[in-house]
């Protein structure tokens, strides 16, 4: 088994997520991490006794290889890594809601401390396409900024939503670096600067991401699902009841390739094979996994697995020998693991014997007999899908209906779908009185994506004791959540936008017919939907020149149908008009709050009281002075919380207008509204907003 080369307890507790690695003197690895209390601790084995007491950074009064280094407010993300061309060594990299950091451990000294507007939930350093420098760049409130290492703002884009992981890697396979980022609306961004190139839907908030190699990234949810993917195809993915906290790559076995490794919240480290998922090592902490980081930390030039734990236990894993042959699992594993073939092979053994059985059944049986599983040849699984709109008793949503061309009847069916039902996975089994040769399942997709309905039926006769089971794959259409009826008496939608295409209406309509749920296929581009989630409506059409207008309230709605549709059509750069009355009255709204808020931080007040307050004064002024600061506090905190969600509206309304172009004007819009934010000019915002441009 393969067993750790160095253990370390470490008397600070470590927040999850928060670990690196970094030589801060350019030779020495020191293992870093957010502790409690708004402090960093970097601890440093190699240089005893060398007392570190100048400006942030103090030594640890329980620990002497341990130095802190004080931050003052709660820490939510860290790095270390080469950002600038002056210093020693490594430059630490520490974020909060408020503020980014960038340490000189070595001199003791800050390289720079700005202001994050949009907080900092993730960050990673390194470089990002054709930007000269490295770049810290942190991911916060549907927001992606980068900072070189002189604190200029180099790289500034919005995505949507809240940011919880990033990663650089070549994505594409050209040579540079595009940016990586999973957001809490389940999404997988795929960012060439500040150009969106990809998207990967998932089915929960993207918690972790990891470069492993090339174009194959390792990724965890808040599921308990982690996985890898090779650009925008998924190798594969396993879901457990504990939650990922951490995931690395790196390569235990010493085959040449590395492994995802895990750290999990019930203190649990695995390795998995990046191409099939499999388990080639485990091992258990006693708590939760804080995080899992590399470094030559014995100096010995050999990179070890660091993994630690929340309650501060280190470890470290050298990669396998060549006698080990890559079998990295102790006794008791493999034991585990021939039970397991074991229960397989008795399966396997006894759906033989089923087989065996029915052929006996099929070579004796006369006509009229009970046949136990046989069922005629032409026995085969049927599927449709339709739109069902609500009704008193039922919500809207789409009916899959499952059946058989025969007498056969359905005992049961398993249908597989992510994102769709809780669990993944939905089953229906009638009861005896309601045995049918048809199964009608209602399935409500909760976001326009397309989903595979991979579906599993039990079929076999009336009295049979043994089923065959018939497996089929049916792909529901990315917006099939809207019926053709329409209520004539329902309003007319005053959100639209306009572009024009290059190309046939015979193409538009086969994009209409390849991602709407349509009773039969229709032959015109203009075509007027129900939405079954909202209720509002959403009308397609286009003129003779080219000229697509698409009618909808519903920003995002219209956004996913210009992004689908330039896809389907492979445009490159679009350029589109938009106006949704609704929602940038709306969004003007949040806009006044934001200036609102803005000038309620103002300190004045507070800095009168103080002046007011000297030391002549009795000790029962400073337990009333000590009040109104808490209550203060609790104004401008409430206030603070207030502002982040204004924030992140008006990032979520630049990305929605972004989403509403295609390319180079879908960037020029982004960097058009940033600029009339920050120039406080709301009217040129709108306006660039409707027109995808800054001049008229």
């Amino acid at each position: 088994m393969l067993v750790p080369i160095f253990t370390l307890k470490l008397n600070h507790k470590i927040n999850p997520r928060m670990v690196t690695v970094g030589k801060f003197d350019g030779i020495h690895p020191c293992l870093t991490a957010a502790t409690q209390a708004g402090k960093v601790f970097i601890h440093n084995p190699h240089s005893r006794g060398q007392r570190q007491t100048a400006h942030r950074l103090s030594q640890s009064t329980q620990d002497s290889d341990i130095s802190l280094l004080n931050i003052n407010q709660a820490v939510s993300c860290l790095t270390a890594g080469t950002l600038g061309p002056n210093t020693t060594g490594d430059t630490l990299l520490v974020g909060s809601q408020t503020n980014l950091l960038a340490y000189d451990v070595h001199d003791n000294a800050d390289i720079f401390y700005r202001e994050v507007t949009d907080g900092a939930n993730a960050i990673v350093l390194g470089k990002l396409g054709d930007i000269q420098s490295p770049l810290a760049i942190i991911g916060g409130n549907c927001a992606l900024q980068g900072f070189d290492y002189e604190g200029n703002d180099q790289f500034w884009t919005v995505t949507g939503d809240n940011v919880r992981s990033l990663v650089l890697c070549d994505f594409t396979g050209d040579g540079k670096n595009e940016l990586l980022v999973g957001s809490e609306d389940f999404d997988i961004r795929v960012f060439r600067e500040d150009e969106l190139v990809s998207e990967m839907a998932e089915n929960e908030t993207v918690t972790s991401l990891c470069h492993m190699h090339g174009s194959r990234f390792g990724y965890a949810l808040a599921n308990g699902t982690v996985g890898v993917y090779d650009r925008t195809a998924r190798y594969w993915r396993i879901k457990s009841k504990n939650h990922a906290m951490s995931i690395h790559a790196f390569d235990l076995n010493a085959d040449g390739v590395v492994e995802l490794i895990t750290g999990w919240s019930n203190g649990k480290i695995d390795a998995r094979s990046d191409r099939t998922g499999e388990v080639i090592f485990k091992d258990n902490f006693s708590s939760s996994v804080a995080g899992v980081v590399e470094g030559d930390y014995r100096m010995d030039g050999q990179i070890q697995l660091i993994c630690t734990s929340v309650e501060g236990e280190v470890r470290g894993y050298l990669p396998a020998s060549k006698e080990m042959k890559g079998n990295l699992m102790d006794a008791s594993v493999e034991q585990d693991l021939i039970r397991e073939l074991s229960q397989r092979k008795q399966n396997l053994l006894l759906e033989l014997r089923n087989y065996e059985e029915n052929a006996k059944a099929v070579s004796g049986a006369s006509e009229g007999e009970n046949q136990m599983g046989v069922i005629p040849a032409n026995t085969q699984l049927q599927t449709a899908l339709s739109v069902r709109a609500a009704t008193e008793s039922q919500r809207a949503h789409i009916e899959l209906s499952i059946s058989t061309p025969n007498e056969t009847i359905i005992r049961a069916v398993l249908i597989f779908a992510e994102g769709i039902f809780e669990g993944e996975s939905h089953v229906v089994h009638p009861n005896a009185q309601n045995l049918s040769g048809c199964i009608y399942v209602p399935i409500i997709p909760p976001k326009d994506i397309p989903v595979d309905l991979h579906i599993k039926a039990f079929v076999g006769g009336r009295i049979s004791t043994q089923f065959h089971v018939f497996e089929i794959t049916r792909q529901l259409p990315r917006f099939s959540m809207y019926d053709l009826h329409v209520d004539p008496s329902a309003p007319r939608p005053t959100g639209r936008v306009t572009f024009s295409v290059n190309d046939r209406p015979q193409r538009v309509v086969m994009w209409l017919n390849q991602n709407f749920l349509l009773p039969e296929d229709i032959n015109s581009p203009d075509v007027t939907f129900t939405s079954l989630r909202g209720g509002g409506l959403l009308t397609i059409s286009m003129r003779s020149s080219g000229e697509i207008t698409l009618s909808t309230d519903d920003i995002d709605l219209a956004g996913d149908l210009v992004q689908s549709l330039a896809s389907f059509l492979a445009i490159e750069d679009l350029q589109a008009e938009a106006d949704f009355p609704t929602y940038f009255e709306e969004l003007r709204v949040t806009l006044t709050e934001v200036s609102d808020s803005k000038e309620y931080y103002s300190f004045h007040n507070l800095s009168v009281f103080f002046m007011d307050n000297t030391m002549k004064k009795r000790y029962i002024e400073l337990y009333d002075l000590n009040r109104d600061l808490i209550n203060e506090y609790k104004i401008r905190s409430n206030n603070h919380n207030a502002l982040l969600a204004c924030l992140k509206a008006v990032n979520q309304a630049i990305q929605r207008a972004g989403r509403l172009r295609v390319g180079k004007p879908k960037n020029q819009v982004i960097t058009a509204c940033r600029d009339a934010i920050k120039n406080n000019n709301i009217n040129a915002l709108f306006k660039i907003m409707r027109a995808g441009t800054a001049s008229s």
